[in-house]
């Protein structure tokens, strides 16, 4: 079966690249992302290319579910890509033609509702150091507000060249292990097609990027990785947990930006530019160092949740610790930075005053 995968990754990081090579041509002539006061990008740049990754995903995994012997149509199966298709497709108009957030929110809704309908939902969750967690109905709320606030907040992080592509392609990686520990085929081969298809995608993504994902590719991803911590869960109590782990710097940096959003009274719907990551490049970090940490921290995610399922001696205390830790280091790092900035540029205009004296 490692082999399978192994081929499933490497057709569809193939499939993505040389179908986002011919969408950056027609989105050129057609869905030029235009630089505003918001914007991280200097240039005109095309957008929509996440359409590949939704396509190579479904397509993929409805065509190799069957052939690898995974299982054929079921309703689980067809709720997750009608749902995901729904999102896809909202997601796609408003690349093309904003849609008002009314409707945005409704498709997130509408396809976390497929998934808890006839996917499932959370009904205990195990926390590191912890004893098994029966949540019971509670799993209802908490597993809704998991898929379409984690579709939200991948489409928040969506900000600068190579992030969010490379998120994905780490935590499908993360997924297509997981799902190989626990000996779940259907999550490792959604994980392995989310890691191939934004591979592809990222060779022309990468700093400086020739093209973005668009709305189209954040809103899939972040529903399709929760819908992902979904499936895992239904079999294995610790993967909740994990899924969050693979994912911890955009929960992280997307939960502070919020929280400090609305204790200051902003308006945390409104379009913005406070996110961690925003604020390094604000601060002068060029796209890729910060798209390079974020990755190494994901990373890093990936394998405290391996070391925890796999049941690594010490693993669980660790785990319990480590992520906090550096969510806090990175809240103090960017602290650091922006003051490091601010002292710059104090003392530029001190010498500059001094000089036209």
């Amino acid at each position: 079966m490692a082999v399978a995968y192994i081929v499933v990754l490497a057709i569809a990081v193939v499939v993505a690249y040389g179908g986002v090579a011919y969408m950056r041509r027609w989105a050129a002539q057609r869905m030029l992302d235009i630089p505003n006061e918001r914007s991280s990008h200097t240039q005109p740049t095309p957008r929509g290319g996440g359409l590949l990754i939704v396509l190579v995903t479904l397509v993929g995994l409805w065509l190799a579910t069957p052939l690898l012997g995974i299982g054929g149509l079921t309703p689980a199966l067809a709720a997750f890509s009608l749902g995901a298709a729904l999102i896809a497709w909202v997601s796609w108009r408003d690349d093309l033609r904003p849609v008002s957030n009314r409707v945005r929110f409704g498709a997130h809704a509408a396809g976390a509702l497929m998934v808890l309908l006839f996917v499932g939902y959370w009904r205990s969750v195990e926390l590191p150091l912890l004893p098994l967690l029966p949540i019971g109905w509670l799993g209802i709320p908490l597993t809704f507000l998991w898929l379409a606030g984690l579709t939200n907040a991948y489409n928040f992080m969506d900000g600068i060249d190579g992030l969010a592509g490379g998120q994905a392609v780490v935590a499908g990686l993360g997924w297509l292990a997981l799902g190989q520990l626990v000996e779940l085929p259907l999550v490792s081969l959604l994980g392995v097609l989310v890691a191939g298809s934004s591979l592809g995608f990222l060779g022309h993504n990468w700093p400086p990027a020739r093209i973005f994902m668009g709305d189209v590719g954040s809103a899939f991803l972040g529903f399709t990785l929760a819908t992902l911590a979904v499936l895992g869960g239904l079999a294995d109590a610790r993967l909740p947990v994990a899924g969050v782990l693979l994912l911890w710097p955009f929960v992280f940096d997307t939960t502070f930006t919020l929280l400090r959003r609305w204790r200051r009274g902003e308006n945390i719907f409104a379009a913005h530019r406070s996110h961690l990551y925003q604020r390094l490049v604000i601060a002068g970090w060029r796209h890729r160092t910060v798209t390079l940490l974020y990755l190494g921290l994901a990373l890093l995610g990936v394998g405290l949740a391996l070391a925890w399922v796999g049941g690594l001696p010490g693993s669980a205390v660790v785990t319990a610790l480590l992520p906090p830790l550096c969510a806090l280091l990175l809240w103090w790092g960017v602290g650091r930075v922006e003051a490091a900035r601010r002292s710059s540029a104090c003392s530029a205009d001190a010498t500059a005053q001094a000089d036209s004296k």
